[in-house]
């Protein structure tokens, strides 16, 4: 899954982005309000981080003026400041939910995780097949065996499993599992489809494959 990170303060900023990659998401980060506009509009997100003070535009007017362009990606709003008039800008212009700084970051965790599932990309439970994978506690399994993936392979399961039956193309998956801060090999995502095909269906023979490669789009999974 990706989120966007809207924030000036650079420091908090790279800290937040460094704690949501540990969680297995992809993070872009925009230090400006305008930049963070155009790549709120450029990409898909499944949630925003938006700080309200910003340089080139404020967090009110960038999550109104998403919210005038039909953009309904859920967005958390942060705030320095604990007044009622904050809070009530910021829901009023469009915000799903805010935290006031300083926060923990378990907090922003959960508060994230919250909208993920009230914007319909539910269960807590995903299953396909025999697979089932908990987004709370990162637990992959099938037929109850605990599989052991890698950040990025744990992520590529995640949406293959959010997706089911859908052709998900190359670009459209390293558009979600990686940020663009990253230097990626033309074929790093049939490596890493291979490498979830090992632990997946091949570790589990007695298993139907549930991986399907359309040839000259991408893959899916049934």
């Amino acid at each position: 899954m990706r989120i966007l990170i809207v924030e000036d303060e650079k420091t908090l900023a790279d800290s937040i982005k460094i704690g949501l990659v540990d969680e297995h998401f992809a993070v872009d980060v925009c230090y400006n309000g305008t930049l963070g506009y155009e790549q709120a509009m450029f990409e898909d997100y499944d949630v925003i981080i938006l700080d309200i003070m910003l340089p080139g535009m404020s967090g009110i007017t960038l999550c109104r003026t998403l919210r005038e362009e039909k953009n309904n990606t859920p967005i958390l709003m942060l705030t320095a400041k604990d007044t009622v008039s904050d809070t009530v800008a910021g829901l009023d212009s469009g915000a799903d939910d805010y935290l006031i700084k300083p926060f923990s970051f378990e907090e922003l965790l959960a508060r994230i995780r919250a909208l993920i599932r009230r914007n319909g990309k539910k269960s807590p439970v995903l299953a396909v097949d025999s697979i089932t994978l908990d987004p709370a506690t990162h637990i992959v399994t099938r037929k109850g065996k605990e599989i052991i993936l890698t950040s990025k392979e744990y992520a590529l399961l995640e949406y293959f499993m959010r997706n089911p039956g859908s052709i998900l193309t190359r670009e459209q998956i390293i558009s979600h599992v990686w940020d663009y801060s990253e230097n990626l090999l033309s074929n790093i995502v049939d490596v890493l489809v291979k490498r979830l095909r090992e632990k997946i269906d091949k570790a589990f023979p007695k298993e139907k494959p549930v991986f399907m490669t359309i040839r000259g789009i991408g893959y899916k999974i049934k």
